[in-house]
Protein backbone atom coordinates (compact mmCIF):
# COMPACT_ATOMS: atom_id res chain seq x y z
CA UNK A 1 0.00 0.00 0.00
CA UNK A 2 1.05 3.62 -0.71
CA UNK A 3 0.36 6.10 2.34
CA UNK A 4 1.46 9.53 1.89
CA UNK A 5 2.48 11.27 5.63
CA UNK A 6 2.79 15.07 6.30
CA UNK A 7 3.36 17.10 9.20
CA UNK A 8 4.18 20.40 10.69
CA UNK A 9 6.79 20.95 13.47
CA UNK A 10 4.74 19.18 15.94
CA UNK A 11 4.63 16.07 14.34
CA UNK A 12 8.97 15.99 13.56
CA UNK A 13 9.60 12.79 15.47
CA UNK A 14 6.18 11.11 16.12
CA UNK A 15 6.06 11.19 12.05
CA UNK A 16 10.15 9.08 11.65
CA UNK A 17 8.24 6.51 14.11
CA UNK A 18 5.31 6.12 12.00
CA UNK A 19 7.32 6.33 8.89
CA UNK A 20 9.53 3.30 10.06
CA UNK A 21 6.60 1.11 11.56
CA UNK A 22 4.62 1.55 7.81
CA UNK A 23 7.93 0.99 6.17
CA UNK A 24 8.80 -2.05 8.29
CA UNK A 25 5.02 -3.62 7.49
CA UNK A 26 5.52 -3.68 3.74
CA UNK A 27 4.23 -0.21 3.09
CA UNK A 28 5.93 2.60 0.42
CA UNK A 29 5.61 5.76 2.11
CA UNK A 30 5.91 8.99 0.91
CA UNK A 31 7.13 12.06 3.41
CA UNK A 32 6.18 15.55 2.10
CA UNK A 33 6.99 17.05 4.77
CA UNK A 34 10.87 16.11 4.54
CA UNK A 35 11.71 19.35 7.12
CA UNK A 36 9.91 21.36 9.39
CA UNK A 37 10.70 24.13 11.21
CA UNK A 38 8.60 26.21 13.95
CA UNK A 39 7.70 28.77 10.85
CA UNK A 40 6.18 26.20 8.82
CA UNK A 41 2.49 26.07 7.64
CA UNK A 42 0.21 22.79 8.66
CA UNK A 43 -2.35 23.75 5.36
CA UNK A 44 0.92 23.28 2.70
CA UNK A 45 1.54 19.12 4.03
CA UNK A 46 -2.39 18.70 4.45
CA UNK A 47 -2.60 20.06 0.70
CA UNK A 48 0.22 18.18 -0.78
CA UNK A 49 -1.10 15.19 0.85
CA UNK A 50 -4.54 15.60 -0.40
CA UNK A 51 -3.18 16.00 -4.00
CA UNK A 52 -1.17 13.14 -4.03
CA UNK A 53 -4.07 10.93 -2.87
CA UNK A 54 -6.86 12.56 -5.07
CA UNK A 55 -3.87 12.44 -8.24
CA UNK A 56 -4.07 8.85 -7.39
CA UNK A 57 -0.35 8.81 -6.51
CA UNK A 58 -0.96 6.97 -3.15
CA UNK A 59 -3.80 5.07 -1.54
CA UNK A 60 -4.54 7.29 1.71
CA UNK A 61 -2.84 9.76 3.66
CA UNK A 62 -2.27 10.57 7.12
CA UNK A 63 -1.78 14.05 8.47
CA UNK A 64 -0.28 15.20 11.77
CA UNK A 65 -0.50 18.62 13.59
CA UNK A 66 -0.61 19.29 17.16
CA UNK A 67 -4.68 18.96 17.05
CA UNK A 68 -5.11 17.22 13.94
CA UNK A 69 -7.73 19.55 13.26
CA UNK A 70 -6.60 22.46 10.91
CA UNK A 71 -4.89 19.73 8.65
CA UNK A 72 -8.44 18.33 8.53
CA UNK A 73 -9.76 21.73 7.60
CA UNK A 74 -7.48 22.30 5.16
CA UNK A 75 -7.63 18.85 3.29
CA UNK A 76 -11.15 18.55 3.37
CA UNK A 77 -11.16 22.11 1.13
CA UNK A 78 -9.61 19.36 -1.81
CA UNK A 79 -12.48 18.15 -3.78
CA UNK A 80 -12.28 14.82 -3.27
CA UNK A 81 -10.61 14.14 0.07
CA UNK A 82 -12.82 12.70 2.97
CA UNK A 83 -10.51 13.61 5.77
CA UNK A 84 -11.39 12.03 8.80
CA UNK A 85 -9.90 13.96 12.13
CA UNK A 86 -9.89 10.40 14.69
CA UNK A 87 -9.21 10.63 18.48
CA UNK A 88 -9.83 7.10 19.20
CA UNK A 89 -9.31 3.09 17.14
CA UNK A 90 -13.07 3.05 17.05
CA UNK A 91 -13.50 6.26 15.07
CA UNK A 92 -10.49 5.01 12.98
CA UNK A 93 -12.26 2.34 12.07
CA UNK A 94 -16.18 4.31 11.37
CA UNK A 95 -13.91 6.58 9.09
CA UNK A 96 -13.30 3.77 6.44
CA UNK A 97 -16.46 1.86 7.18
CA UNK A 98 -19.38 4.75 6.58
CA UNK A 99 -17.63 7.68 5.43
CA UNK A 100 -14.59 5.85 2.64
CA UNK A 101 -12.59 8.54 4.39
CA UNK A 102 -8.62 8.53 2.40
CA UNK A 103 -7.40 10.75 4.93
CA UNK A 104 -6.86 10.10 8.44
CA UNK A 105 -5.67 13.10 10.80
CA UNK A 106 -4.49 13.11 14.08
CA UNK A 107 -2.85 15.20 16.82
CA UNK A 108 0.38 14.97 17.65
CA UNK A 109 -0.81 14.41 21.41
CA UNK A 110 -1.72 11.17 21.35
CA UNK A 111 0.47 8.60 22.15
CA UNK A 112 2.39 7.31 19.78
CA UNK A 113 1.28 3.20 20.32
CA UNK A 114 -2.30 4.80 19.95
CA UNK A 115 -1.16 7.12 17.10
CA UNK A 116 -0.34 3.95 14.88
CA UNK A 117 -3.03 1.57 16.22
CA UNK A 118 -5.23 3.92 14.81
CA UNK A 119 -2.98 4.50 11.94
CA UNK A 120 -3.17 0.61 11.35
CA UNK A 121 -7.03 0.30 11.81
CA UNK A 122 -8.01 2.88 9.43
CA UNK A 123 -5.63 1.68 6.39
CA UNK A 124 -6.70 -2.19 7.18
CA UNK A 125 -10.59 -1.24 8.04
CA UNK A 126 -12.72 -1.80 4.42
CA UNK A 127 -15.80 0.59 3.06
CA UNK A 128 -18.68 -1.03 3.48
CA UNK A 129 -20.24 -0.63 0.38
CA UNK A 130 -23.97 -0.54 1.51
CA UNK A 131 -26.63 1.86 -0.15
CA UNK A 132 -27.13 4.08 2.76
CA UNK A 133 -23.12 5.14 3.01
CA UNK A 134 -23.17 4.98 -0.86
CA UNK A 135 -25.82 7.51 -1.15
CA UNK A 136 -24.51 9.90 1.48
CA UNK A 137 -20.94 9.98 -0.07
CA UNK A 138 -22.46 10.18 -3.68
CA UNK A 139 -24.36 13.66 -2.41
CA UNK A 140 -21.07 14.69 -0.98
CA UNK A 141 -19.73 14.12 -4.04
CA UNK A 142 -22.38 16.18 -6.28
CA UNK A 143 -22.23 18.96 -3.95
CA UNK A 144 -18.43 19.04 -4.56
CA UNK A 145 -18.97 19.30 -8.35
CA UNK A 146 -21.90 21.44 -8.44
CA UNK A 147 -24.82 18.93 -9.42
CA UNK A 148 -26.75 18.85 -5.53
CA UNK A 149 -28.07 21.45 -3.40
CA UNK A 150 -29.75 21.13 -0.10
Amino acid sequence: MKIAIGTDHNGETIKNEIIAYLENRGHTVSNLSPSNTPLDDYTDYALAVSKAVVNKEVDYGVLLCGTGIGMSIAANKVPGIRAAHVSNVNEAALSKEHNNANIITLSTKNNINDTIKMIDVFINTEFKNEERHVRRLNKISNYENGTYDV
